[in-house]
C-alpha cells in the first residue's frame, strides 16, 4: 500500500480511509474516527484424525476447494478505466495449482483462541480480526499449525486473485462475485464506517465471502512489478520492503474493491481495515 500524508492523516490506498495505525517504521499513529470434507468437494472444514477419532481445532477456518486453472491476472477488460496505476499492468496469464482457501476472513474469535488476545479496534467475535500486521499473521499461522499439525499459510497474490475472480467458475465480474459491489461486500457506501460480521453478504462463484470488502487481506508475497510472460504458481518478488495485501474494505471506495486492485506496505503495518484469510495445500 502506498501511504499519502495529508494533515497528519494516513490515507490507506487499498481502503480509501483516512485513519488507522501506520507502520512502526513511520513512528506515527493517527487518530480516527462440515464434518470431515470429501476430497475435492466445495468445502473442507479442516478436520484432522488422531488415532480413531476425528478432531477439529476450534480455531480452524472453514475451507473452500479451489480447483486449479489458468486465468488472466491484472487489469482485464471488465475493470474498464478503473485500474488505478501501472501496478495492475500488464495483464498476464497465470496458471494456478489447486488449493483450499478460507471461506471467510479470519475472525476475532479464531484469533483469540490461538493468540489469547484481541488487537482489533472494532471488537466482536464474528468480525474479521484487524489491526494485525503481516508479521502478526505469521505468528498466528505458526501457532495454528503447531496446534493442528497442518500447513496453513497466507495465499500468494496470484492465488488470492484467482479465488476472488471465481477460479475456473469465473463469470468475469469486476468485484468478487458481482458487478454490483453492494450485493457482495461492505465498502464506504454501505458499511456505516465499520466492519461487519463475516459472510453476511453474498458469496462469489466459489462460495467465498468478503473478497471485495469488509477488510483488506494480507498475501504472502513481497510486492513486485508484473511480468508480461505467462507464469506458473508465481510467488511474487524474491525480496523487497513491502508485502502485498488485496481486496477492498469497509472504508474503501468501489474502485479500491475491484479484484485486480493491488496494495502493499511494510510487514509491520497495522490498520483498522486490514486482516487476512488462510489457504491450505490440497
Amino acid at each position: 500500500m502506498k501511504k499519502v500524508f495529508t494533515t497528519a492523516l494516513v490515507v490507506a490506498v487499498c481502503a480509501g480511509i483516512a485513519f488507522g495505525q501506520v507502520s512502526s517504521s513511520t513512528k506515527k499513529q493517527t487518530v480516527g474516527n462440515s464434518s470431515k470434507a470429501k476430497a475435492k468437494t466445495t468445502t473442507n472444514t479442516g478436520t484432522r484424525k488422531t488415532g480413531s477419532n476425528t478432531q477439529r481445532h476450534p480455531a480452524e477456518p472453514v475451507m473452500v476447494s479451489v480447483q486449479g486453472g489458468t486465468f488472466t491476472m491484472g487489469c482485464t477488460d471488465e475493470q474498464g478505466n478503473d485500474c488505478l496505476s501501472d501496478d495492475e499492468k500488464p495483464a498476464h496469464k497465470v496458471t494456478i495449482s489447486s488449493f483450499y482457501i478460507g471461506k471467510y476472513e479470519v475472525t476475532q474469535a479464531q484469533w483469540k483462541l490461538i493468540m489469547g488476545s484481541n488487537p482489533s479496534e472494532f471488537k466482536s467475535d464474528n468480525l474479521p480480526v484487524e489491526m494485525v500486521s503481516w508479521t502478526d499473521a505469521q505468528e498466528f499461522i505458526w501457532r495454528l499449525n503447531a496446534a493442528t499439525g497442518k500447513q496453513y499459510r497466507l495465499p500468494t497474490e496470484a492465488e488470492w486473485e484467482y479465488a476472488a475472480r471465481g477460479g475456473n467458475k469465473s463469470q468475469n465480474y469486476k468485484y468478487s462475485g458481482s458487478h454490483n459491489l453492494s450485493n457482495v461486500d461492505w465498502f464506504n457506501d454501505n458499511s456505516d464506517d465499520r466492519p461487519h460480521p463475516v459472510g453476511t453478504k453474498l458469496a462469489n462463484e466459489l462460495g467465498i465471502h468478503d473478497m471485495s470488502g469488509n477488510v483488506c487481506e494480507w498475501c504472502s508475497d513481497w510486492f513486485g512489478i508484473y511480468s508480461s510472460s505467462q507464469q506458473q504458481d508465481p510467488m511474487g518478488a524474491s525480496s523487497g520492503s513491502a508485502r502485498v495485501y488485496r481486496g477492498g474494505s469497509w472504508g474503501g471506495s468501489a474502485t479500491h474493491c475491484r479484484v485486480s486492485n493491488r496494495a502493499y506496505d511494510a510487514p509491520s503495518s497495522r490498520y483498522y481495515d486490514l486482516g487476512f484469510r488462510l489457504v491450505l495445500p490440497l
